[in-house]
């Protein structure tokens, strides 16, 4: 089993056309799966609804505590990725044994359609927690890479490797 712990992000923001405004109503994971026609065994867990930049030592702390008690040793979270990052980086500190943990997000939320990075970034993160080693992990566009080795490049809104 998959164990999917939804933390909110763009990925699962809505839009309201009348303020302009994002906003958080329900994850669209499941149908998201649905629509994938998935068929793996994947347990769905909504933690928060935050944007990652309002995430706080206490939100990483409950997400730790999760980890931990789950019984599966694959672990996907969903997350914005403002702050991603930093959460692989708290729960690698914190050594999380012999689980396999994917950190993913999108830039452009579920709920625009055909123009968010959101449902390829998912498919991703299900393939890599299934072949990675344990460890803490950033899956985005269609790369993977360790939690100590990656950055966020905010001018063009891709993920990195470090040099």
């Amino acid at each position: 089993m998959i164990q999917l712990f939804v933390t909110g992000g763009t990925f699962d923001k809505e839009y309201n056309y009348i303020t302009g405004e994002l906003y958080f109503k329900d994850t669209h994971l499941p149908k998201m799966f649905e629509r994938g026609r998935s068929t793996l065994d994947i347990d769905v867990k909504t933690l928060m609804m935050i944007d990652s930049l309002d995430m706080t030592e206490a939100d990483r702390e409950l997400i730790h505590h999760q980890c931990i008690k789950s019984p599966s040793d694959k672990i996907i979270l969903t997350h914005g990725t403002d702050s991603m990052v930093q959460t692989a980086e708290y729960l690698s500190k914190r050594k999380i044994a012999d689980k396999t943990i994917v950190i993913t997000g999108a830039m452009v939320p579920y709920a625009f359609g055909g123009s968010s990075d959101g449902f390829f970034n998912l498919g991703a993160a299900l393939a890599f927690v299934q072949i990675l080693p344990p460890g803490a992990y950033i899956a985005m566009n269609g790369r993977y890479f360790k939690w100590d080795q990656v950055v966020k490049n905010k001018k063009t809104g891709f993920f990195e490797e470090l040099d």
